[in-house]
């Protein structure tokens, strides 16, 4: 290939879809054009030379028969009259002269332009002259009733002065007949080219149609149908299958994007099933923790509490045997033994609990909230009596939830709704609850001593307390447990940082918990958490 080919060849490669369809459609608007001129060109000359023999020639040759006709009558007519001396015979001749008159300026009219032909129509006007000078007019104008001396005088000048105009009659038939089958000839000649015309411009319309659908077959549908197919191809799981690059520049343009599509997509299905393959791992290290982590709960609510529980009776027994046998200090010592083996019992057992939730307590069912926070304010009636609180709540939904769980997050908030009370003040605790998309949002509202902004997100987290445990009593763990159960059902806690009169706990609650929320998302917060505790 030469430099120019291979030139010429590397600019069409860059040409686009839309470069290919408009020379495409120049190119056959040019030949579609360039045909319907020659089309046009023919049905004018068929129509030119048509009109040329009907309207010119045809009747022209007819005419010059008729211009003959009158003539014969007029040269019958003067030779009856002149051998008879009938005035019948000169109507004939009368007649001959007005029909000569006629066709002479019909011939005249239909001959325009044609020199030749005129001049032959010239020649038989002077030979008719010349017969009618010589014969013709001096025998009419003899006497009627006897036959005319010139007649038989004049025979032989008449006969070649007629002779000549026949001659001439002749001639300019000739000529008429010659043209007359020429113009058939060249009609025929053009219909021919027309027919031939027209059928190269249908089989060039024909050719067209095959190439333009061709065109398009190759040049677009082709290559749109291979990048379907690949595309098919790699959405149907076959994501090594390359992309064929064919057609006009834009649309293999649009086969290499696709393609750098399927090599990124390839990427990312080898980066992720490598994740995958990470938290396969992770998750294993995972359930290996949990068991170790369900060890220790075993010997924490065991082991531990065994020697817990021997501590604490033993302090206790020496309290109740020795009381006020020793000195006050000894008695003061005792009583720190036996309140901190108690503590340490209830922060165990507080501790359990929150490593258990989303762990063991995981039985999602259609809870009734209200029926599990009635059962909690049951539990509660002791400390709810002896503080004359207040507890109010509007109608509670129906959720997918634990109710076991549930029932602890009753008992957390309104047990420290009652347990941070104003000095003085009953307790007036509110339980609202309101729909809001997919989610409820509910609210617990107290007239008690608060929580400062400052410590909103601090109160929980695992054993964070605002108060010493002279104070109030308790091991911290209360609110980091609600935060927990709340998580694993697909909610959210805090703090109203804008309520001033007490303190008010808005969470909420999915209507069903979020598939994502499981067990070992739960349990692998309680081992973090639990982890950061011990």
């Amino acid at each position: 290939m030469s430099g120019n080919t291979r030139a010429r060849a590397g600019e069409s490669s860059t040409w686009t879809t839309r470069r290919w369809l408009r020379v495409g459609a120049a190119v056959a608007l040019t030949v579609l054009t360039l045909l319907a001129v020659t089309g046009a060109w023919v049905l004018q000359q068929t129509e030119s030379i048509s009109k040329n023999l009907v309207n010119v020639k045809s009747p022209a040759l007819s005419t010059s028969f008729r211009l003959e006709s009158a003539l014969l009558n007029q040269e019958t007519g003067i030779r009856g009259y002149g051998a008879t001396g009938t005035p019948d015979f000169l109507a004939p001749y009368r007649q001959g002269l007005t029909d000569q008159a006629t066709y002479t300026a019909r011939l005249k009219e239909l001959l325009h332009g044609d020199t030749a032909a005129l001049k032959d129509l010239q020649s038989v006007q002077v030979a008719a002259n010349a017969w009618q000078k010589t014969i013709a007019r001096p025998v009419a104008a003899a006497p009627a009733g006897t036959p005319s001396p010139l007649t038989a005088e004049r025979a032989a000048a008449g006969k070649k002065a007629f002779d000549a105009l026949r001659g001439a009659l002749t001639g300019q038939q000739q000529r008429l007949r010659t043209e007359r089958a020429r113009a058939v000839e060249d009609l025929n000649t053009t219909m021919v080219l027309r027919n031939w015309v027209f059928t190269a411009i249908a089989v060039v319309i024909a050719v067209l149609t095959v190439l333009v659908f061709e065109g398009l077959r190759r040049g677009i549908t082709g290559p749109l149908d291979q990048l379907g197919a690949d595309a098919r191809a790699v959405a149907d799981g076959d994501f090594d299958h390359p992309i064929t690059l064919r057609g006009p520049a834009d649309l293999r343009l649009l086969s290499d994007k696709i393609d750098f599509m399927r090599r990124r997509l390839v990427s990312e299905l080898a980066f992720a099933e490598e994740a995958r393959l990470r938290l396969d791992a992770q998750a294993a290290d995972l359930q290996r923790s949990n068991a170790e982590l369900e060890q220790f709960a075993y010997v924490a609510s065991h082991d531990l509490q065994e020697p817990l529980r021997k501590v604490s009776s033993f302090t206790q027994l020496l309290q109740r045997r020795y009381g006020g046998q020793l000195d006050a200090r000894a008695d003061q010592y005792i009583d720190y033994a036996v309140d901190g083996a108690n503590r340490m019992q209830t922060l165990i057992s507080d501790l359990l609990d929150f490593s258990r939730v989303g762990r063991v307590h995981r039985e999602l069912q259609s809870v009734d909230l209200g029926s599990v926070l009635e059962r909690t304010l049951s539990s509660l009636s002791v400390s709810i009596e002896e503080t004359d609180a207040s507890i109010t709540h509007e109608p509670l939904p129906h959720l997918v939830a634990d109710s076991t769980q549930m029932g602890m997050l009753w008992q957390n908030l309104i047990g420290n709704a009652v347990k941070f009370r104003r000095p003085g003040q009953a307790p007036e605790i509110h339980i609202s609850a309101v729909r809001e998309d997919a989610l409820w949002r509910f609210t617990v509202t107290d007239n008690g001593i608060g929580i400062a902004p400052e410590y909103a997100e601090k109160v929980f987290v695992i054993f964070q307390r605002l108060h010493t445990k002279d104070a109030y009593k308790g091991s911290g763990i209360g609110l980091a447990m609600c935060k927990k159960i709340v998580e694993f059902h697909g909610g959210t806690i805090s703090v109203d940082p804008e309520y001033r009169d007490g303190t008010r706990i808005a969470f909420t609650l999915a209507a069903a918990p979020p598939k994502a929320v499981g067990p070992s998302t739960v349990t692998e917060a309680t081992r973090a958490d639990t982890e950061s505790a011990l």
